[in-house]
């Protein structure tokens, strides 16, 4: 079952340090997230980073930052998705085309069968109630019917590894379920266990 880690929107201490840490323990996707850095700040932290896991990284913003890098691929937030219009389909092939992986972000179902865009994978949440936003609360969202990959959000830790992928989804997407515990890196083995443990039952 495929794991997806976003990173904090708040900064956190020696976060690069923190991060390598979860690279070499098995993370192989995480994405960038970071809605208040400008690009300087982006580019700090990559650079703390070890290049051998920058093709472990997806970037939400200043996608320009891919090319720089090599990075993984890019994010498309609903926002910036519905805001490029009739553009979306050039904008997207034009990173496809570099052998870059796209991915977006839903809240509807619905809006994911309606799509005519196809994403490497998309990040569907509410599906639990927020562990990091408080009074965000879970959908319980089925997706058993889409044929799209579709990565749950949203309350996802260890404890609700298993119920995401009993609702269809083909990964978990990660964020209070790691940088709201006292121990990052506990935390994500614990939640990376769960996810092999599930691919695990699948295959028996």
């Amino acid at each position: 079952m495929k794991l997806v880690v976003l990173t904090s929107d708040k900064g956190i201490p020696d976060e690069a340090s923190v991060l390598n840490a979860l690279f070499s323990n098995g993370l192989m996707n995480l994405h960038l997230r970071k809605p208040l850095f400008e690009i300087e700040d982006y580019r700090k932290l990559l650079d703390l980073i070890n290049p051998e896991y920058y093709d472990r990284i997806v970037v939400h913003f200043h996608h320009e930052l891919c090319g720089e890098y090599g990075l993984k691929g890019i994010h498309l937030q609903e926002k910036i998705r519905v805001g490029l219009t009739d553009n979306l389909p050039n904008y997207i092939s034009g990173f496809k085309g570099n052998g870059y992986s796209v991915s977006s972000s839903f809240h509807q179902p619905q809006e994911i069968e309606d799509c005519k865009i196809s994403f490497d994978y998309v990040l569907l949440s509410p599906v639990f109630d927020s562990i990091s936003k408080f009074g965000y609360e879970g959908k319980g969202f089925n997706v058993r019917q889409l044929t799209a990959t579709v990565i749950g959000m949203g309350g996802v830790n260890e404890h609700t590894v298993q119920k995401t992928f009993n609702l269809g989804y083909k990964g978990a997407g990660v964020l209070g379920g790691i940088w709201n515990s006292e121990d990052y890196l506990k935390s994500f083995l614990a939640i990376k266990k769960a996810c092999d443990n599930v691919v695990k039952l699948k295959i028996e």
